[in-house]
């Protein structure tokens, strides 16, 4: 499916492309397809003068849960000494974190295809071989303990949206009583394989330079906002693209269209 974007890449940047056919869930679980996309990086990067490619001009991209890949990717190599840096990562409307599925991006855009907000949840707990059943108990933030709540909620949190993002619609979210049942249920939604914007600050302190694309209407426009935030507030340097008519998966079909 993605034939047609990496040729047109590589066309229009004259750069070497390597697609990654990692192993796909439910047949392969997670972390599977983090662990492949790492594998393939890290041969790739000592390999890389074989296939006449500079070992630090290397850079790692991804759409929508590649993006999230791309992310955790970058994040695994950043105390690897025995190997080039990573020249940047690019996140194309990159899944980041399941602390808040009510940040302003989830409730203006909860209806708008291709990626649904309720899509989103299925498809991450469908990922984690969990049922879909505790969907309603997600979208209430009954899975995150009061700890993590306060850890994260320097991370994550409505209050970083800046407020031309909200213009739209957004009500802040009414608390519920945590389940401990059912965090110890998704307690892997916290790794942050899965989830790249609770990463530690050693980590994201570390990082590559990142260029990250988000569109206006698509539910996962806030994680790149805050990741955007986070890696900017740690030094790194961002280029930000953000599409004010884009929905999830217009880079995909603009190439392919």
């Amino acid at each position: 499916a993605y034939e047609r974007t990496c040729r047109y890449f590589a066309r229009k940047t004259n750069s070497v492309v390597v697609s990654v056919g990692y192993r796909l869930a439910p047949k392969h679980p997670y972390p599977t397809q983090f662990e492949d996309c790492l594998t393939a990086t890290i041969h790739f990067m000592r390999t890389a003068q074989d296939y006449g490619v500079d070992p630090s001009r290397i850079i790692i991209c991804g759409d929508s849960s590649g993006g999230t890949i791309t992310a955790a990717v970058a994040q695994a190599l950043v105390n690897r000494r025995d190997l080039p840096k990573l020249r940047a990562q690019i996140l194309i409307y990159p899944f980041l974190q399941c602390v808040d599925f009510n940040l302003p991006s989830y409730q203006q855009n909860k209806g708008v295809p291709i990626l649904l907000k309720e899509r989103t949840l299925a498809l991450g707990l469908k990922y984690l071989n969990k049922d879909i059943s505790i969907m309603e108990e997600i979208f209430k933030g009954c899975h995150v303990p009061e700890d993590l709540q306060l850890k994260y909620q320097k991370w994550v949190s409505p209050d970083y949206i800046p407020h031309e993002f909200k213009t739209r619609g957004y009500k802040p979210s009414i608390k519920h009583p945590v389940s401990e049942d059912l965090y110890a249920l998704v307690k892997s939604m916290f790794d942050p394989v899965f989830a790249p914007l609770i990463a530690e600050d050693s980590v994201i302190a570390r990082l590559p330079e990142a260029f990250i694309l988000t569109c206006e209407f698509d539910v996962l426009r806030d994680d790149g906002l805050l990741y955007k935030k986070r890696l900017e507030d740690h030094g790194i340097k961002v280029t930000w693209c953000h599409l004010q008519e884009g929905f999830h998966g217009t880079v995909f079909l603009a190439v392919c269209g």
